[in-house]
């Protein structure tokens, strides 16, 4: 599904991944993740991707609803596991959207 966003400027965060060959509980956390983003202040959409290597952009209002996400306690716990169990590799990119056009 495409995210439905706003006209810009607003913010997109990038995060692309290499998962590990470890599965436990990582399903369950990244549809709890998917919701409480949902429930953030300045959270505006997300759309993810997997094939090789994992997509997912999520779309927010403004710099401080991004480091309020980052800051979330629940999404601490989330990261610290991806970085111990479920990613070989990852990157987090984040950029400001300046225009966007589509059908």
């Amino acid at each position: 599904m495409i995210a439905t966003t706003p006209e810009p400027p607003y913010y997109a965060v990038i995060f692309t991944s290499l998962r590990s060959e470890v599965d436990a509980g990582y399903a369950e956390m990244a549809e709890r993740m998917l919701a409480l983003a949902a429930e953030q202040p300045g959270f505006l959409g997300v759309e993810s991707a997997r094939e090789g290597v994992g997509i997912t952009v999520s779309y927010w209002r403004d710099p401080e609803a991004i480091r309020a996400w980052k800051a979330n306690l629940e999404h601490r716990e989330a990261q610290r596991l991806g970085h111990h169990q479920w990613y070989r590799h990852f990157r987090v990119r984040v950029a400001r959207v300046e225009r966007e056009y589509g059908i």
